[in-house]
């Protein structure tokens, strides 16, 4: 058997990641029996889309690169977002 690439790896992990987002939800959501997106997603959704983006720049995608390059921002949006919130709540 052939060893894969470094790529095809990295490309798999970020893939992998990106999916567990949906599995976190999920398991939250049923726990509180009801849609809840807990904070893990939101870092999932980063850690998985910075490694899908870096992955599709070296694959040469445009497409791919600028689908994720647009997620990237959302995630990282409501992370701050959700960050900013902490910060003003009184201690």
């Amino acid at each position: 058997m052939e060893t894969m690439p470094f790529l095809l790896v990295f490309g798999l992990v970020g893939q992998a990641m990106f999916t567990a987002r949906f599995l976190v939800q999920w398991i939250v959501s049923e726990r509180y029996g009801r849609s809840t997106i807990p904070i893990a997603f939101w870092w999932f959704s980063l850690a998985g889309g910075v490694m899908l983006f870096t992955y599709a720049l070296a694959r040469h995608d445009l497409v791919f690169t600028l689908g994720q390059a647009a997620g990237l921002v959302v995630y990282a949006r409501n992370l701050w977002m959700i960050r900013s919130a902490r910060q003003d709540v009184p201690a």
